[in-house]
């Protein structure tokens, strides 16, 4: 096993990584985002208020996106798996 191949299977790992949890971040960022302007706006400083909504939006891209993030993950790891003979040897 080469640093070569070290080297692209830490970033195809990172990519993947990157890919899947992209979207539930963007969402948390986003909607922390404007109900920090809500907050803002309407002087209410309620540490609830921010948490709920942030998890609710991500159960729910979670639900959407579930299958399109598992099918990534079960395509990387059969890639690698299949790969694994080449890089040992």
């Amino acid at each position: 096993m080469t640093p070569e191949s070290v080297m692209v299977l830490g970033m195809q790992a990172i990519k993947i990584g990157l890919m899947v949890s992209g979207p539930l971040l963007l969402v948390a960022l986003f909607t922390g985002l404007i109900v920090s302007i809500f907050q803002a706006a309407t002087q209410i400083n309620e540490m609830t208020m921010s948490f709920i909504p942030k998890v609710l939006m991500i159960v729910g891209v979670a639900v959407a996106l579930g299958p399109w993030m598992m099918n990534m993950f079960i395509e990387y790891t059969r890639a690698l798996f299949l790969s694994l003979p080449y890089t040992i040897g």
